[in-house]
């Protein structure tokens, strides 16, 4: 059984919690001894779009089986192995603390029971895989917002709040961002209801029972002449390349944003990026690929979009591919992760309809992952 906390609408800009708790069971839910495996699609029924070329991207839907899910928006996506973990998030009545794993190989669904101290629903929080561990920050559920760090076992599914050392800590807040740099989280941005963030906080994780944070930036002074940071925002996204922190776009909730900040966490220095031509996105996502940073949906500050858009990390220049195959709607506020040389897109918001359904980018793989197999950040 999953926890749920009602939402009177379509999710806001605003995040309530209400506790909830499941009994554990030792077994996960499943189909018999083995996992089913999709039937093959009758060609006849394939979507009828003219053939790619063997460089070109492609866009397919997954042939997905196993376990119902609930359509998503606002959740996490987290690979660990073959495994996509998906967690957390809200449809269009309510927000869950349900925990989804998606075999990236069959695309087979599995809803696994778990035990421990399960967190409350959750929307707009952070998951990060930390060996086979997930750390869950922040987050929140109507107008309530949170600075709780949770942890799964991937292994045995039991979730734990780790001791947290120090009494120095992050604000409550959602829809920032956090990435894993040498046995640290860092926490970027982000909103506690009130205004947007743009405070970095580094979560110590080389114990996964005890933690504890620093903040590594501060927020902005107010003055322009002395501040040389991002402006506070939300719905952005980060990617780590070695020790630079790279962001990119998000929203204060009234302006759009089209930039691109890398911060040095071995420096603690910012750097604005100049490109020439840009692109207005939040609730996006964004992931490395080779040398490129892909950046699929979000919502432009006038509709949202099914784009692919790729930023060249070596160059700094935007590009703009032809992507063949039927696409996905437009949405915002979905996940992606990389698997196989294809990333794998789930669920999200088109301003109307929240969606449960997979969709496969195929990245032609000779033509896209650069042959740059290392590279540098200069800016």
């Amino acid at each position: 059984m999953r926890s749920t906390s009602a939402i009177a609408s379509k999710p806001s800009s605003t995040t309530a919690a209400s506790q909830a708790s499941r009994k554990p069971s030792a077994a996960p839910r499943t189909r018999g001894p083995y996992a089913a495996f999709p039937p093959l699609q009758d060609p006849k029924d394939a979507p009828d779009v003219p053939a790619a070329p063997s460089s070109g991207m492609y866009w397919s839907r997954a042939p997905e089986s196993g376990a119902p899910h609930t359509p998503l928006r606002a959740h996490t996506l987290t690979l660990v192995g073959s495994n996509v973990f998906v967690f957390g998030g809200c449809d269009s009545r309510a927000c869950f603390n349900e925990l989804y794993v998606l075999d990236a190989d069959s695309f087979h669904w599995s809803s696994p029971h778990v035990a421990g101290e399960i967190p409350v629903p959750l929307r707009a929080m952070t998951c990060t895989a930390v060996g086979k561990k997930l750390v869950v920050f922040g987050g929140g559920d109507g107008p309530a917002y949170y600075n709780d760090v949770y942890v799964l076992d991937t292994v045995n599914f039991r979730w734990h709040k780790p001791r947290i050392l120090g009494d120095k800590i992050p604000s409550a807040r959602r829809a920032h961002t956090a990435c894993l740099y040498k046995n640290g989280i860092y926490v970027f941005g982000g909103g506690d209801g009130v205004r947007a963030l743009n405070d970095i906080w580094r979560l110590d994780v080389a114990d996964t029972n005890k933690m504890s944070w620093k903040l590594v930036s501060g927020p902005s002074s107010g003055s322009p002449s002395r501040d040389n940071k991002p402006k506070a925002r939300g719905y952005h996204t980060a990617n780590m390349v070695g020790s630079k922190l790279i962001i990119y776009g998000g929203s204060d909730g009234g302006e759009c944003f089209n930039d691109v900040w890398v911060y040095d966490v071995d420096t603690h220095v910012w750097k604005s990026v100049t490109i020439p031509i840009t692109f207005r996105r939040l609730s996006h996502t964004s992931t490395i690929v080779g040398s490129y940073l892909f950046i699929v949906g979000g919502h432009d500050g006038n509709e949202y979009s099914n784009d692919v858009l790729l930023l060249n990390l070596v160059t700094m220049t935007w590009d703009k591919r032809k992507v063949y195959g039927l696409p996905p709607s437009g949405r915002g506020y979905h996940g992606t992760v990389l698997y196989d040389s294809r990333l794998i897109m789930i669920g999200g918001f088109d301003g109307g309809e929240v969606f449960s359904d997979v969709w496969l980018l195929e990245l032609a793989v000779h033509a896209y992952y650069s042959q740059i197999s290392h590279f540098s950040i200069e800016v």
